[in-house]
């Protein structure tokens, strides 16, 4: 009997002091990333936490839901008895879509866009365009904005009432219609 409070106290201390108030980014922080100005991280993404203080994110970075950017990989640990460990450094002006993995010992220049779902395992040097996995380039970052404005001028165009928590019943209808085997833009 004795044996099992012991456990359950173990368990509820260990539950309890996980428990911790503060936002995940000031808890990271304080530990040692570095995070840049205007930085939008959506849900879901994970920042190594144990090994944060390798982690340099710059200016006007967004990371889309689901990234993960990881400092260490634990795949030698049971074989060699170490984790292997790397900085991971992002530029400013970045775009990291949805569901990318940044692996140890990267580098991503400025003004990069990575598509979604892909593994960054090499540096991506600025003014890239990468996809893929393992990730690789695919175009510049000004052919793909000047593609992007193009598309853009011959395209539906939608306000700011067309987002999520404004948008009516009869707008949704309207954009779902006209979107139909197309893209838009929406601001």
């Amino acid at each position: 009997m004795r044996t099992l409070f012991n456990w359950l106290l173990k368990w509820i201390k260990k539950v309890i002091f996980k428990v911790d108030p503060r936002p995940m980014l000031q808890i990271l922080q304080e530990n040692g990333l570095i995070l840049g100005n205007n930085c939008n991280i959506m849900d879901g993404c994970i920042i190594d936490p144990g090994h944060c203080w390798l982690i340099e994110i710059g200016n006007n970075v967004t990371l889309a839901p689901r990234v993960h950017i990881l400092a260490h990989d634990a795949s030698t640990k049971r074989e060699l008895g170490y984790t292997i460990i790397g900085k991971v450094k992002i530029g400013d002006n970045v775009f990291i879509g949805a569901g990318s993995v940044i692996l140890p010992n990267v580098k991503i220049g400025n003004n990069v866009v990575i598509g979604a779902h892909s593994v960054i395992s090499k540096d991506i040097p600025s003014n890239s365009v990468a996809v893929g996995n393992p990730a690789r380039i695919i175009k510049s970052y000004q052919d793909y904005m000047i593609e992007k404005k193009a598309l853009l001028e011959s395209s539906k165009k939608y306000d700011y009432s067309y987002t999520i928590n404004n948008i009516t019943l009869t707008q949704k209808e309207q954009m779902k219609e006209e979107l139909e085997n197309k893209i838009g833009f929406v601001v």
